[in-house]
C-alpha cells in the first residue's frame, strides 16, 4: 500500500387567460368603464370613485379588487416588490434608464401610457440581453470558509438520492483518508500525500495532511467526488510518488513506518469510488428529446419543448415553437413538471399545440419509461370530487400555503387546482397536482402544525376559520384519507445547509438553509434575502441538492445576497427574482400590452376524459402536532 512513498463549481409576468378563452366581453354602457384585472372584467357604476391605481406596476382596476388593506397593489408580488425604498427606487430606475437612487419618485406619478411604454422597452432590452446576461458572481464565496467561519453544517449528501452518489455514498465520514494532491511541495512534478477528513459538508470535505496533528494551519477543502481525490493505495497501484509536505518533512525520518501506523484500521475510499462517481452521473436524458412541460405563462396547460442541454441531470428545455431558443425553461429530469409526448392527452390535461406541423430533423419524443413515476392509485371507490376544499402550496408563491379548491378532476390521479380568491373565470391559472403529491394537505393541516394559512384575497371575517369559510361556502372538505401521508426518514434537520433551486427562477441555484421541518415538508431559506422569499418544499424535491453540487456538475452557484447587493438591486439574474418578476407569478396582474401579446397566441387545446367520484367528507386530524 505504502510502495508509492517517496521521500524526495422573464416574460415578468403572463396572462390570467388562456388563448381560447379569452374572448372579446359584450359592450356595457359607456358610463361602466371595464378593466381587465386577474383575468375577470370587473364594473364600477362611477367611472371615478371606486377605482385604484397600482403604486407598483401601474395596473388601474376597481379599488375592492385590489390587494392589501390600504388597497394600494395589485397583487401580492406587487405589494412585495414595493416592500422597501431601495427596491422601488432600483425598479424605477431601471424603467427610467437611470441608476438608481435612493431618491426615485413613486411610479404612480408616471402616466399610464408613459410607463406601459418603459415597461415594453424594458422587456425588450432584456430579450436581447438573454444570451449575455451574467449571473451573480461568485468571486470571493467559498462554501468551506462560509461554514467554517460560522459554524454550520450541511445536509449529508445521502438526503438527496437524486443527486450523483446519493444512493451509494456509504461510510465516508469524519477521519476517512484519502490520497490527494502535495500543495505544500516545491517539487516540479505533480506528487501526493495522505489527508484525513476533519469534517464533511455535503460533497465537500475539509482535509488535513497527515503528520499534521492538531495544526490546522494548512487545512483545505475539495469536493471529494473530484478527480484528484483517492483511497489509499492509488500511488502505489498508479506509480505515483508520495512526499510529505514541505512544512512537517523535519518531523519524522522514517515516513513509511509513520504511515502504517497512522493508517492501520483506518477507513478509506472504495477502491472503485470514482467510478460510481461517473456512473451516477452519466444521464439517460439527451439533446434533441421532446417532452411535454408546463407552460411558464399558463400553468393550466403544457406545451411541447426539446431538450436543450443537460447538466447534473438538470434540462434546459427550449419551447419548441421559440426560433431564437431563448424561450426556454428549467428543471431536473425527474421533475413532476414534464412528461412524455402524448401525456396531456392521456389524462385530460389542457394543452397548448404546436404550430410546428412536424417535428425537426433529430428531434424525437423521450422514452416514457425515462420519466418520474407516480403512485398509482384507485379512483374506483371514494375518491377527490370537484368542489372540494383543501389546502395547497400556491405554485405562483411558493412562501404560501393556501385555501384551495379540486376544480377538475383527471385521470391516473391527477387534479386541477384553484387557490381560492384569485382564480381567473376561466381556470387559466389552475396548476396540476397528483393526488399523491406532498404539495396539498387537507383542511386543518396548517393551524394543526402552526403554519400561516394563507386566506383567499378579499375575504373579511378573519382569522380564517374553516369551518365558518365550509359553511358560507356550502362545500365540504376533502377526506383526510386520501391525503399522501408517508414520512420518509430524510435525514434534514433545521439549520442545514444545501444548494437549492429558486423555484420562481429556475435557472437559478443558491445558497439555502432548511429554516423548518414539518414532517416531510421543509422551509427553504435563500441565505442573504427576506424571508418572505423562503420556499416550500418536499424533503424529495429533485430540486434540492447537496452543498458542492454545483461544483461538481460545473452548474453555477449564486451566493448568498450581500447587504449592498440587496440595496442596490443591481441588474443580476439574482435581482430579477427579487423584484418578482418571474412567468409563474405574472399572471396576477396583466397590463394592456400583455393582453394583447396574449389575443395573438397559438390555440389551447383541452382533451376530454370522464371520471366518476362520490362525494364524501373528511374531519380526521392529519398527522400529529408538531412544534416548528
Amino acid at each position: 500500500m505504502f510502495d508509492g512513498y517517496d521521500s524526495c463549481s422573464e416574460d415578468t409576468s403572463s396572462s390570467s387567460s388562456s388563448e381560447e378563452s379569452e374572448e372579446e366581453v359584450a359592450p356595457l354602457p359607456s358610463n361602466l368603464p371595464i378593466i381587465k384585472n386577474n383575468g375577470q372584467v370587473y364594473t364600477y357604476p362611477d367611472g371615478k370613485s371606486g377605482m385604484a391605481t397600482c403604486e407598483m406596476c401601474g395596473m388601474v382596476g376597481v379599488q375592492d379588487a385590489f390587494y392589501s388593506k390600504t388597497k394600494r397593489f395589485c397583487s401580492v408580488s406587487c405589494s412585495r416588490s414595493y416592500s422597501s425604498n431601495s427596491k422601488k427606487a432600483s425598479i424605477l430606475a431601471r424603467l427610467q434608464g437611470k441608476p438608481p437612487t435612493k431618491k426615485a419618485k413613486v411610479l404612480q406619478k408616471q402616466p399610464l401610457v408613459a410607463k406601459l411604454a418603459a415597461y415594453a422597452q424594458y422587456q425588450a432590452t432584456l430579450q436581447n440581453q438573454a444570451k449575455t446576461k451574467a449571473a451573480v458572481s461568485m468571486e470571493g464565496f467559498s462554501w468551506g470558509n462560509y461554514i467554517n467561519s460560522n459554524s454550520f453544517i450541511a445536509a449529508p449528501v445521502t438526503c438527496f438520492k437524486h443527486a450523483p452518489m446519493g444512493t451509494c455514498w456509504g461510510d465516508i465520514s469524519e477521519n476517512v483518508r484519502v490520497e490527494v494532491p502535495n500543495t505544500d511541495c516545491s517539487l516540479p512534478t505533480k506528487v501526493f500525500w495522505i489527508a484525513g477528513i476533519v469534517k464533511l459538508a455535503g460533497y465537500n470535505a475539509l482535509l488535513r495532511y497527515e503528520g499534521f496533528e492538531n495544526d490546522s494551519g494548512l487545512d483545505f477543502w475539495c469536493n471529494i467526488c473530484g478527480s484528484d481525490i483517492h483511497p489509499v493505495g492509488w500511488c502505489a497501484a498508479s506509480g505515483k510518488p508520495l512526499v510529505p509536505p514541505r512544512t512537517i518533512q523535519h518531523k519524522y525520518t522514517n515516513w513509511k513506518a509513520f504511515l502504517v501506523k497512522r493508517l492501520t484500521g483506518a477507513k478509506t475510499l472504495p477502491p472503485d469510488f470514482s467510478q460510481k462517481v461517473s456512473e451516477s452521473m452519466q444521464y439517460p436524458f439527451k439533446p434533441c428529446m421532446r417532452v411535454e412541460v408546463v407552460d411558464k405563462r399558463h400553468l393550466c396547460r403544457t406545451r411541447v419543448a426539446v431538450v436543450e442541454s443537460v447538466i447534473g441531470g438538470r434540462l434546459r428545455l427550449v419551447y419548441e415553437e421559440s426560433e431564437d431558443r431563448t424561450d426556454d425553461f428549467w428543471c431536473h429530469m425527474h421533475s413532476p413538471l414534464i412528461h412524455h409526448i402524448g401525456w396531456s392527452r392521456s389524462i385530460g390535461h389542457r394543452f397548448k399545440r404546436s404550430d410546428i406541423t412536424k417535428k425537426q430533423d433529430g428531434h424525437f419524443d423521450t422514452p416514457p419509461h425515462l420519466f418520474a413515476k407516480v403512485k398509482e392509485v384507485d379512483q374506483s371507490g371514494e375518491w377527490f370530487k370537484e368542489g372540494m376544499k383543501l389546502e395547497a402550496i400556491d405554485p405562483l408563491n411558493l412562501s404560501t400555503i393556501c385555501v384551495a379548491t379540486i376544480r377538475k378532476v383527471l385521470a391516473d390521479g391527477f387534479l386541477m387546482i384553484g387557490i381560492d380568491g384569485s382564480e381567473a373565470a376561466d381556470g387559466s391559472d389552475w396548476f396540476c397536482y397528483h393526488a399523491t403529491s406532498p404539495s396539498i394537505f387537507p383542511v386543518g393541516f396548517c393551524e394543526i402544525n402552526m403554519i400561516e394559512l394563507t386566506p383567499p384575497r378579499g375575504y373579511t371575517k378573519l382569522p380564517f376559520k374553516w369551518f365558518d369559510y365550509l359553511r358560507e361556502t356550502g362545500s365540504i372538505a376533502a377526506p383526510v384519507k386520501l391525503f399522501n401521508k408517508d414520512v420518509p426518514n430524510h435525514g434534514f434537520r433545521v439549520g442545514m445547509k444545501l444548494e437549492a433551486v429558486d423555484l420562481m427562477e429556475p435557472r437559478l441555484i443558491c445558497v439555502a438553509t432548511v429554516t423548518r421541518i414539518i414532517h416531510r415538508l421543509l422551509r427553504i431559506h435563500f441565505d442573504g434575502w427576506e424571508e418572505e422569499y423562503d420556499q416550500w418544499v418536499d424533503c424529495e424535491s429533485p430540486d434540492l441538492y447537496p452543498v458542492g453540487w454545483c461544483q461538481l456538475t460545473g452548474y453555477q452557484l449564486q451566493p448568498p445576497a450581500s447587504q449592498s447587493s440587496r440595496e442596490n438591486q443591481s441588474a443580476s439574474s439574482k435581482q430579477k427574482k427579487k423584484a418578482k418578476s418571474q412567468q409563474y407569478k405574472g399572471h396576477k396582474k396583466m397590463t394592456t400590452l400583455q393582453l394583447k401579446e396574449e389575443l395573438l397566441d397559438g390555440e389551447d387545446y383541452n382533451f376530454l376524459q370522464g371520471a366518476s367520484d362520490q362525494e364524501s367528507n373528511g374531519s380526521a386530524n392529519f398527522y400529529i402536532k408538531q412544534e416548528p
